[in-house]
């Protein structure tokens, strides 16, 4: 929007533009090396969850009270953090451990190695001896994280509307917003029937009379 305006207002063009975001584009640019594999390799992606065929450990990893956390430790400093966070430094030795290649090889070893430690310790304590030793870690949210969050009570992610059938719910906030204007909270959708007298008498400039009639008539 801002790149428009320049474009209208300071170069003097005095014309605007559209702004092309179709829908599947943002997809399309998340999809990292997919297409570059695929015009140079000819390798056709598949599907593999969470884990990648390229780099390991990397996973969504159980912990022992149920959760799942997400670790990412593909480069090779960060490997040797994570061995350091599992209190497992034998692992650089090991030759299936010792670089990037090696881990790609045994990914499943990789995984599977890491996954037995996260196994054994609450998600909470997962992600404070990785973070205390500089590993990419994330707790995986649910919704009532989400609710709990800090950050998203801070910011008014969370908003409550008053619906008129079921009263007050909570429910996402509108997003995006512009930044210092007031939180804008939705209303319930409307009933049936709920603004047929506004819109007929307001719009169209019917009497009630002339409403009453419609209605006598069961027109509306």
């Amino acid at each position: 929007m801002t790149s428009l305006l320049y474009e209208r207002d300071a170069k003097g063009t005095g014309t605007g533009g559209v702004i092309d975001a179709y829908l599947y584009g943002s997809v399309l640019r998340i999809m990292e090396w997919t297409i570059a594999a695929y015009d140079r390799l000819d390798s056709v992606r598949q599907r593999t969850g969470n884990r990648s065929n390229n780099a390991a450990p990397l996973d969504n990893f159980q912990s022992r009270d149920g959760r799942y956390v997400c670790i990412v430790a593909v480069r090779q400093a960060v490997f040797e953090l994570l061995c350091e966070a599992m209190g497992r430094p034998e692992l650089l030795a090991d030759e299936r451990f010792a670089t990037p290649k090696a881990r790609r090889l045994n990914r499943d070893v990789v995984n599977q190695t890491v996954a037995e430690w996260a196994s054994g310790l609450d998600a909470a304590t997962i992600e404070e001896r990785c973070l205390s030793h500089g590993v990419p870690v994330s707790v995986i949210y649910d919704v009532a994280d989400v609710v709990a969050d800090d950050q998203v009570q801070a910011r008014g992610d969370v908003c409550t509307v008053d619906d008129p059938v079921i009263g007050p719910v909570r429910q996402q906030a509108p997003y995006p917003r512009f930044d210092g204007d007031p939180l804008p909270v939705p209303a319930g959708a409307p009933r049936l029937g709920e603004h047929t007298d506004e819109v007929l008498s307001g719009l169209l400039e019917l009497s009630e009379a002339q409403i009453a009639g419609l209605r006598e008539r069961n027109v509306i």
